[in-house]
Order: structure tokens, then sequence, then C-alpha cells
């Protein structure tokens, strides 16, 4: 269905928006349409001074309706269809009072420029109405982490974020769900959204097979998950997306299930759907997804789109191919699947064809005896890119010796790959400090990694084999007990 505006809930009302250019941002159409107080720092995901909250119905979610902070700068217009829009202008209370998060922030002199300040206001806005009770500083530091301040005071904005439920435990968007809930079913859309503007086209189609259809016959069209890159080819590049896919109103594509001893991801899963599934069984590989991106990120970010758009430095995909994920392959709605590692051909080379969906992802669950465990090691702890990330899966026989070895590194190579000359190392022979120190040499004949601003050649290889030995003591139960091998 065409059509040259957009709908959605902004303000407590339906707003009916055209759409002049697809890759317009929220940001940019919020500034240019008398809602300045949105801020533009970075202008692609890194600073939060954009932060705003989307409303998306959700049966689920308390009230029906789920609110999540994502970074304006980086989100498209078309995207806003079908859902609810709250800025910081909104959060004002009749009379002019302040919402209890701006209470607690003017009362713990959280605000100090005040640039990043509505920022803050809407991440904690969003915990406000999405986190426990007591959130606890740890969660509240990984709920701000994706805001920056330049005047460096973090810890009254954190104090306020601990005491902003002393002053009232719901709002005036928590009485008014209902309603909100019912504007957003009067708008929900049951076709496809194609609006088109400035020599540009956006589709969002409802159904896979749909999607799978549209992109066989547009190959050349940029896929839209979350945006955290595609938002900086705009932003940042100044690409012209010419056609552009969305994949984030398909039915069932952002699906995670627990089937036949397998979690089953769709390509539309944000990291925040995977954390809690992923936190159950893998709590390495949770822990390196928090520290993947900001909550605004990981709100947005699809584990889909981060596979599919390959990066060497993709931090997902150590840790995917190390557990022997699968991926499923859709050409116009012909599928194949394949092992995720055969996906990489080279730089930015991959085995899809053009038109080809990276439709799911599936990680094998029964694994008798892995022991598994990933790293990222990074500037920052926080939304950093890695210079190296490693994942390491093995099965012991009862013999103590390994069985199997799957040892994939990111950072090292051209693309995320298995270090196939070190697992030959290790297969048959005794999980010990001998066989992890032997297969050393194995590890330099897999990588010949490059020099970059994120770290030495040399680095690399000092830490590729830094995390194997720290692997091997952690699995043992040596971790903790210094030990002259630990040097590498």
């Amino acid at each position: 269905m065409m059509a040259n505006t957009i709908r959605f809930v902004l303000g407590g009302e339906i707003r009916e928006v055209p759409v002049t250019d697809p890759t317009q941002t929220v940001l940019q159409w919020l500034r240019a349409n008398r809602r300045p107080g949105t801020k533009e720092g970075c202008a692609e995901g890194d600073c939060g001074a954009c932060t705003v909250v989307l409303g998306t119905r959700d049966p689920a979610a308390e009230g029906g309706i789920r609110y999540r902070a994502v970074n304006a700068c980086i989100v498209f217009v078309p995207q806003l269809d079908g859902r609810q829009l709250i800025t910081v202008e909104d959060l004002k209370l009749p009379g002019g009072a302040l919402h209890p998060v701006q209470r607690a922030l003017v009362d713990c002199h959280g605000s100090q420029c005040g640039f990043c300040t509505p920022g803050f206001v809407m991440s904690l806005f969003a915990e406000f109405h999405e986190g426990p009770q007591d959130p606890g500083r740890e969660r509240l530091l990984d709920v701000l982490a994706g805001n920056l301040c330049r005047c460096t005071g973090y810890r009254p904005i954190v104090e306020a974020g601990m005491t902003m439920r002393r002053y009232g435990i719901g709002d005036a968007f928590d009485a008014a769900r209902a309603q909100a809930a019912a504007l957003l079913d009067g708008i929900r859309r049951t076709e496809d959204l194609t609006v088109t503007g400035a020599g540009r086209t956006f589709h969002a189609p409802r159904r896979l097979d749909r999607l799978a259809r549209l992109f066989a016959v547009h190959p050349d069209a940029t896929i839209l998950a979350g945006g955290t890159d595609v938002g900086l080819w705009v932003t940042k590049q100044h690409r012209d997306l010419k056609t552009v896919i969305s994949v984030s109103e398909v039915a069932g594509f952002a699906a995670v299930v627990e089937r036949d001893g397998a979690l089953q991801i769709g390509g539309g899963a944000t990291y925040s759907d995977l954390l809690p599934v992923v936190d159950r069984h893998f709590p390495d590989f949770a822990a390196l997804l928090r520290r993947l991106g900001s909550v605004q990120i990981r709100n947005s970010g699809t584990m889909g789109g981060n596979v599919a758009n390959g990066s060497p430095i993709g931090d997902s995909m150590p840790a995917l191919i190390a557990l022997g994920t699968t991926v499923v392959l859709n050409h116009g709605g012909t599928r194949r699947e394949m092992p995720l590692e055969d996906l990489y051909l080279d730089y930015k080379e991959q085995a899809r064809v053009p038109g080809e969906l990276v439709e799911a992802l599936t990680i094998p669950l029964d694994v008798p005896g892995r022991q598994f465990a990933t790293y990222k090691v990074s500037k920052r702890l926080d939304q950093d890119i890695s210079a190296v990330c490693a994942a390491y899966a093995i099965t012991l026989n009862p013999a103590g010796k390994v069985a199997t070895a799957r040892i994939t590194y990111g950072g090292m190579a051209v693309t995320p790959r298995r270090a196939a000359r070190t697992e030959a190392s290790l297969r048959g022979r005794p999980w010990s400090l001998e066989t992890v120190l032997g297969a050393y040499a194995a590890l330099a004949e897999d990588f010949q990694p490059i020099s970059d601003m994120r770290a030495s050649a040399e680095y690399r290889s000092r830490i590729a084999r830094n995390l194997l030995m720290r692997f091997y003591l952690e699995t043992t139960g040596q971790a903790g007990r210094p030990a002259e091998a630990t040097h590498a």
C-alpha cells in the first residue's frame, strides 16, 4: 500500500505526518517541529543526548505497552509508524509540576551545563516504567552507560536514578496506558507500508514471505533492522539510500524460541529481547552483549543485523561460531542453512547471493559437557569496539582429553574466524597447561593480525594467547591462582 504519511502517537494524540524524506531521522524531525528538547550531540548513537522513548503495543507488557529508550539520531521517521513517541517535553505535568525523574535530578543537582540532561531524563524515564522498583547502582550504571556528560559529574545523576521513585512510583503515563493502547490499536497497520520522498523509498512489509520477495526483487536495497549501522551511513557517510526495506514490522521475525534442543533466534530479534534468554544458557555471552552497546543500542540493534553486516570486529559472531550456530538464509522464499563460519568468505564478502536474507540463527543447547566462555578486550568497558574478541567451547572425554574444540576470534583477521590449527593441536590431548602452552605456536600460524588504531599486531597476538590461557585456568578452577604460566 502506497502512502505519503505515517501515523504515530505524540503528546497523547494521533499525529499523521507526511514523509518528505524516508531517511530523515527522528531527531531532525523533532528539532524542525518545535521539539528542541531532544539534543544533537554525536549523530551516531553514542552520546545519548538525543534519547527519546518509543512505546510499542505489546500485550505481554504492563498495561499493554512496552517503553524503550532509543537514539533519535539513528531512527528514521517512517519507523515511528504505529508507535508512541515520548520526548522530554511530554513529561511536564499539569500546572508545570516536574516528573519524578526530573524532580530527582533537580534535588540531586544532576543537571550541570544541562545540554545532555534531556537524554538522561528520558533514559531514566524508561527505567522508571520498565525497571524494578529498586534497580540498584550496577543496573543504573548500565542504564546510563549510553548517556555521556562532558561536565563529568555522573555521581549526582546516578543518585537521582536511585531516588527517583521516592517522588512517586507512578505517573500520568501509567494512568493513561489504556488510552494510549487504544490509540495504538487504532493506528495499527495491517497492510505493508511504502512511503516515498526525495527520490527514496521506504518499505515495511508485514509478512516474511513478502519481505523475502521484496528483497529478491530489489537486491540492491538496504535492509534496515535496528539502524545502528545504517543510521550512520546517512548521518556520517551521507549515503543516498534509494531503497530501504525495514524488517521490524514482519510478524514473527523477532521471535526467540527454545525448541528441539536449540535456541532459535529470528533475524529481527533485538539484543534486549535476547538478553534474558541468553543469560539463562550462556551467562558469559550475555555479559558480552551488555558491553556490545548501550541500552539504547541494545533496544534497537539486532543479532541478525550484526551477523548480516559481517564486520570482522562484530562482537556476537565469535561466540555464535564457537557455539556451533547455523544460519538460515532466505532468497525469495527459498531457504538454505549453513554453519555460520561458512557465511564469511573475505572482508565484507559473504556466501549470500544478492537479495538473500539472514532469516534466523540456531544455537544448539543440548551439548553434553560443553565448556564455553567468551571475552572482549577493548580500551574501555562500555560502548567500545573490540581490539580482540574471543570465544572458546570444548568438550572433554572421560580420560580428560579434549574431544572437541571450537575456538573463534574477532579482530584477528578480515573475518570472524575459527583457529583451525589451534583446535587441531588441542584435540586428543589432555586439557593441561602443557597442551595449552603447546598450542601457542599453532595460534601464531592461524592468525597474522594487523596494527590499527585499536591495537598493534603484537598486542593482539599476545592477547589471543592470554585469553586462551585464561579460558584454561577458568575451566580448571585455577583462575584466581598466580602461576608462572599465566604470562604469555
